[in-house]
């Protein structure tokens, strides 16, 4: 994983400023949903992603370390994760969770980055 999950890589394509709202989010295995906020804050940088039917109303948080690469063109996200990673993750709460040291701290550690 990346030395930082919460920053985006140079070697994704993405580009700061860039507006990924409505952006589809695919897994190695998979589409995960489609992206309802996004933050490039150096240090905190996520995805707040709309599962839609596939785990029907719930929301996820996921670090910007987790993309692959960003097609601007097709406008999709691909994450270096598969869809049971990211099933597996600790339960989202959007008020509670964007914030949230300790909640990022166990995302982290849930997907095998450094706790920083």
């Amino acid at each position: 994983m990346t030395q930082n999950i919460w920053n985006y890589q140079d070697s994704v394509g993405y580009v700061s400023g860039t507006d990924l709202t409505g952006f589809a989010v695919e897994a190695i295995d998979g589409t995960v949903g489609t992206v309802d906020e996004h933050s490039d804050e150096a240090g905190t940088g996520y995805l707040v992603v709309d599962t839609g039917v596939w785990i029907f109303g719930r929301e996820i948080l996921l670090p910007a370390g987790l993309i692959s690469s960003v097609d601007l063109d097709r406008s999709t996200i691909y994450l270096a994760c598969t869809k049971k990673d990211i099933e597996d993750a600790p339960e989202f709460e959007r008020e509670k969770h964007i914030g949230d040291d300790d909640y990022h701290q166990q995302l982290a550690g849930h997907y095998g980055a450094p706790h920083t």
